[in-house]
Formats: structure tokens, sequence, C-alpha cells
């Protein structure tokens, strides 16, 4: 059967005291409403329609897409009339039903749920809670299928006391679901249109109401406040974490790591406390990566290890190469196989041959270093003249003294070598020594000023 999916995200979030509208805070990196979007487009729907309100066009504008269809709600006056907003667009024979606050659902949760959903029968996704205050209640006649869904303000006491809630996702047949929304009232405590009501709707009509429930009670938590935001995104990393873990990886502390985007990952990993890893990252067998690091869109291949607090943006990282103690790889970056960059060195849009070095204190920007080439503390690549960006090119086997700064474009062949303190302009021939730098003098009987006392 084909399926369309309606993700409820027009809420205000007033709890959130924010200018963001709700939907659009982040849980890993990623708006609560775009990991929603992330799931449904698992599921290979024919459209996605997001019902929109509260900040409406700065919804829009962050997630547009092709697959999405944006609706309006102008006035929000509850979740029945939110859907009610999308059921014209709908075409499919099954609609499924999520909210934009909701970021943890998964897949196969909602795959299950699904499999329920026939001509004569619904699907519910309901879940036991310790404390279900706030939730519609479950109602259930004396065979045990489901009845009504009674909201929390309006419940009995003897009501209150069931302990299964709704979680307002629902899998319905679409000609139904049109139906339904016509016959929606607003008598109710709040004065709104509940979609809940539309469960009493389909016992009447004869309809069977199956109910799935998620392994995990948070698939289904929502944030309404920071609190509880947080809440969502420390459970999300712990689960990114016990995936790697599953895959090979050792996490010296699941409660200090945090993962904001793809990561793809090797068996015998070792990943220390307080890493983020950010965007694409791709990691191989046996990557080291020490604590307090950042890695963000890069590759580390096989055997490669990342010291203690570096930061690394857009890099590759070859095989057993390492990076710091507080080593800075900028977009661009590419160390080939055993190459090493030490503590305080940065490098952007610098490619370093096999077995390359730049120990410490470096600074190498648009540069093309060969093989086993070594550089010395304290060099930069003068790579900016103002106006525009030049290359520094250095064979292999060249050795650059401690505190150079080569001046681009320049072009120092392989076996070079220039001396300590040197100012490199022009280009350096292999085997030649260069020398860049003032004659020094020292003067006899040399004598400090002294400090002028004041009256």
């Amino acid at each position: 059967m084909s399926l369309e999916i309606v993700i409820l995200a027009a809420g205000q979030g007033t709890r959130m005291r924010s200018a963001l509208p709700k939907v659009l805070h982040p849980i890993a990196g990623n708006s609560m409403l775009g990991h929603v979007i992330h799931s449904a487009r698992q599921l290979d729907p024919q459209r996605i329609h997001v019902v929109i309100g509260h900040g409406a066009d700065v919804v829009r504008e962050r997630l547009a897409a092709d697959d999405l269809n944006f609706v309006l709600q102008d006035k929000q006056l509850g979740t029945g009339h939110a859907t009610a907003q999308a059921v014209p667009f709908i075409s499919a024979d099954t609609v499924l039903i999520l909210y934009g606050d909701v970021p943890l659902i998964e897949v196969e949760t909602l795959q299950r749920l699904l499999a329920h959903v026939g001509p004569e029968q619904i699907g519910l996704l309901t879940v036991e809670l310790d404390d279900p205050t706030g939730y519609g209640r479950i109602v259930r006649d004396a065979a045990g299928k489901v009845a009504a869904i009674v909201e929390h303000k309006d419940a009995s006491e003897a009501q209150r006391a069931i302990t299964e809630g709704n979680t307002g996702i629902l899998a319905v047949p679409a000609k139904r679901l049109a139906d339904w929304m016509s016959r929606l009232s607003n008598n109710n405590a709040q004065g709104e249109y509940y979609l809940t009501d539309v469960i009493e709707m389909a016992v009447s009509d004869g309809l069977v109401v199956a109910t799935e429930q998620p392994h995990d009670p948070m698939e289904v938590q929502g944030a309404n406040d920071r609190k509880q935001l947080s809440e969502l995104e420390r459970h999300y990393q712990l689960r990114a974490g016990r995936r790697l873990m599953a895959q090979g990886v050792t996490l010296r502390d699941p409660a200090r790591f945090d993962v904001r985007g793809d990561v793809t990952v090797g068996r015998d990993v070792l990943i220390d406390i307080n890493v983020i890893l950010e965007g694409k990252v791709v990691i191989e067998d046996d990557v080291e990566i020490g604590p307090n690091c950042v890695i963000k869109d890069s590759t580390l291949r096989k055997g490669a290890v990342v010291k203690a607090n570096s930061h690394i943006e857009g890099a590759v990282l070859g095989e057993y190469s390492d990076a710091g103690p507080f080593a800075r790889l900028r977009p661009g970056t590419v160390l080939e196989a055993r190459a090493h960059v030490g503590n305080f060195v940065e490098l952007k849009n610098a490619h370093m041959g096999e077995g390359a070095k730049a120990g410490h204190l470096t600074y190498l920007g648009d540069a093309e270093i060969g093989a086993r080439t070594n550089i010395g503390a304290g060099t930069i690549t003068c790579n900016y003249d103002g106006a525009n960006k030049w290359k520094t090119v250095l064979g292999e086997d060249v050795f650059i003294g401690s505190n150079n700064s080569l001046v681009a474009p320049v072009d120092i062949s392989s076996g070079a070598t220039t001396a300590a303190g040197s100012t490199i302009t022009q280009n350096v021939d292999s085997s030649q020594l260069a020398v860049g730098r003032a004659r020094q003098r020292n003067i006899e009987g040399w004598k400090r000023p002294e400090k002028i006392k004041k009256n």
C-alpha cells in the first residue's frame, strides 16, 4: 500500500523561552524536526506533509526540500485541526502521523506500527509509563480492546490511574481519515480539536484499533522545555554510543561522548572522553582518538592516531599517521601514511607526503610537502599577500630549519635545506643550503638603557 506521512510541527513551544520555533531546537546537531523527517524518509513515503504554524517561514527556509509539502495552520486549534490541514493533499492509501518534537522515534518501531494498518484496522502507538501525567489514557473495554483515548485534563480519577499512555503516533487508512476529520468537535476542556477523538470514531465505525509499543519509552518522549531537550540529547548520545560499541568501538565513557552527524566505524577503534564527532566522519580499523578532540567531516584511515585536544575538520589522515596533541587540521588537509603533525601545529589546505613531519609550533597553509620532509619548529608559510593566496611547494627529503618564514610562492626542491631563522623568498634547488637571515653583529662595551628616575 502507498504511504504518505503527516508531521505536526506548528506548536510555539512557549516553555522553551526562545525566538526559535520549538521544532528547530537541536538534538545532536540536527533540529528535532530534522530527525523526524530523516526517520520518515526511511519509510519511503510518496510524500511528507509538514504542518507548520509558529515561525512557519523560518521552518520552511531551514528544511525546504523537494519531497516536503509544507502546510500552514494559521491558528493552533489542536492536533486534529492541524491534521485536517494536510488531508486535502493526501492521495495515498495509508497515512502515518508523526510529531516534529518527538525526535528519537525509531524507524523499526514505525515499521511495526504500519504493519497493523488495513482497510478495517488502524495502528496506534502506545507506551507504558510509571507516571503518565499529561498523557492521554488508553481506555480499553472488558475484552481488552481499545475503546477510546481520554486526554489527561478530561479524564476521571479512575481513568488517570491507567498507565498506558497515548503517544499520538497513529497510522490509518487515508479515506477514513478524511471522514473522521470532518466529524471532529472541540467540545472538551481545552476547546481544541483532538486527533485522539479519531480512536473513538474508528471503534464506532467498526474498525479494529491495533496497538504497538516502542521498545524504549524515550523514543516517544517530546521536548517542551530546555530540561527535556537536554534529556533527549543525552539519551540520543547514549544510544549512538551503544551502536558504535556494538560495531567494535571502545568508548572510555559513553556518557562523555557526542555524535552530531553520520559516523562510519571499523573495528578496534578507541575513543577517549569528551570526543565530538560532527558531520560525515569515517573511522577505519585500529584508530585511536584521545580526549577532548573535535573531528568534523573527516576520514581517519587505518591505525591513525589523534592525540588529546586536537581539532580536525575537512581532513584526511592516512594510515598510521598521527596528529596532536593540540593540533588543528583545517579543511583541505591531507596526511599521507605515517605523516606526523605534533603539538600546536595548524594546517590548512596542506598535503603532507608519506612520513613527512611537522613536530611543533608551525603553520602550513596552501602547501605541498613531499615525503620524509622535516619541518622545524616555528615555521610558517606566508601564503597570503593581503589579496591572494599563494602556494608553497617542498619536495621530498627537504629539511626546513627552525623559525623559518617561507614566503609563497616558493619552491624548495627535493633534498634542499634551509637554515634556522631564515626568511625564504626565492626558490631553492636540490642539495642547496638556503640562508636568509641578517648578519649578526656583536657590539663590544654595550650598556643597557637605565630607567630614568622621576622627581
